[in-house]
């Protein structure tokens, strides 16, 4: 992992794998935590934040490539909001026929967090924008 964590914000590129997943939910959680977040919204946002990164490790990469296999978040805190972007170089949302979740990951994020948004990435890939609401 190549990281920058503050009292404000957390930049970091973690290896698209499973048991990354783990570091990904904790980062972002430790970073509310310390920008005064209650318990309850700590879950909801390990949850969004554990099924954006999920989302990046089932589906993203199926073709190797040059950033074949890394999720790159950012999370800044201010005004007693969580921004959490998570972003992948990959194929783009695509229908994968083999796909081995139930589909329900976007419902879940959107669910959790306050405010969802999806963006695909000119240059490829894929851009999850979760906000959280601290107070």
């Amino acid at each position: 992992m190549v990281a920058t964590d503050s009292e404000a914000g957390l930049d970091a590129c973690f290896p698209a794998s499973a048991p990354r997943v783990a570091d990904i939910r904790r980062a972002v959680a430790g970073l509310a935590a310390r920008c005064g977040a209650a318990q309850a919204i700590l879950v909801r946002i390990g949850l969004a934040v554990s099924e954006a990164a999920t989302n990046v490790v089932m589906h993203a990469y199926r073709e190797p490539g040059p950033l074949h296999g890394l999720i790159h978040v950012k999370a800044t805190c201010r005004d007693q909001l969580l921004d959490v972007c998570v972003r992948d170089s990959g194929v783009g949302m695509s229908p994968r026929i083999d796909s081995p979740g139930l589909g329900l990951g976007i419902s879940l994020m959107a669910h959790e967090a306050d405010e969802l948004e999806i963006r695909l990435c000119d240059e490829g890939g894929t851009e999850v924008h979760l906000r959280f609401a601290l107070a």
